[in-house]
């Protein structure tokens, strides 16, 4: 089995493990992972924050958007222009979001471009994170993209099941600073190395 079909296969894995979890644990544990992200000395100091807007099955990152647009962060959420292409598109309020062409809520046409060099703090999507910072995201390639263009603290957000000893991981995939799950922040103290073979989620 190669590099992608042993990340397809582990994304559908995971995929079917997230539609299995009980909708209190979820609702709880993302509770947990705002309050963490709060907390971090990143997130204080930052003036303009990155965050993705969570979907069905992803951390609810709505209470992060509302917190840093009351403390008067310039919050910029993705859109995007095109296959594997997005921008940073700024918003004042949650109201602003609509559905974009893939059913995700995104800013709409008129919004003020971000740029990556601006960004003090990116809050990023992962289907799953291993200890040494490396994620996986959904295949579209938006993110590896992405963060390969800013120069600040990056965080994946997952919930506990999903961090992983390792992940099948290739030259162009970044890693991020911090893992923050429900039980607390991980920042791995070295570059991390390409993982080896991952273990199974189901055998958690």
């Amino acid at each position: 089995m190669d590099l992608e079909e042993r990340k397809k296969a582990l994304r559908q894995e995971i995929k079917a493990a997230a539609a299995a979890l009980d909708e209190g644990y979820t609702k709880e544990a993302d509770l947990e992972i705002f309050s963490h992200v709060a907390g971090l000395l990143e997130y204080e100091q930052a003036g303009t924050l990155f965050c993705f807007v969570g979907t069905s099955g992803e951390i609810d990152t709505a209470p992060i958007l509302e917190d840093a647009l009351r403390k008067g962060k310039r919050v910029g959420v993705p859109k995007c222009t095109a296959r594997g292409i997005m921008e940073v598109r700024e918003i004042r309020s949650l109201g602003d979001l609509e559905a974009g062409k893939y059913g995700i809520l995104e800013p709409g046409a008129e919004a003020p471009v971000i740029q990556p060099e601006e960004i003090n703090l990116a809050i990023v999507p992962c289907m799953s994170c291993s200890h040494d910072g490396r994620r996986l995201g959904y295949g579209g390639g938006y993110y590896d993209r992405f963060l390969a263009r800013v120069d600040c603290c990056t965080v994946g957000l997952i919930r506990a099941a999903f961090l992983l000893d390792a992940l099948p991981a290739e030259w162009n995939d970044v890693p991020v600073s911090a893992v923050i799950t429900e039980d607390g922040v991980l920042r791995p103290q070295e570059k991390p190395g390409l993982p080896e073979e991952p273990r199974s989620v189901s055998g958690r």
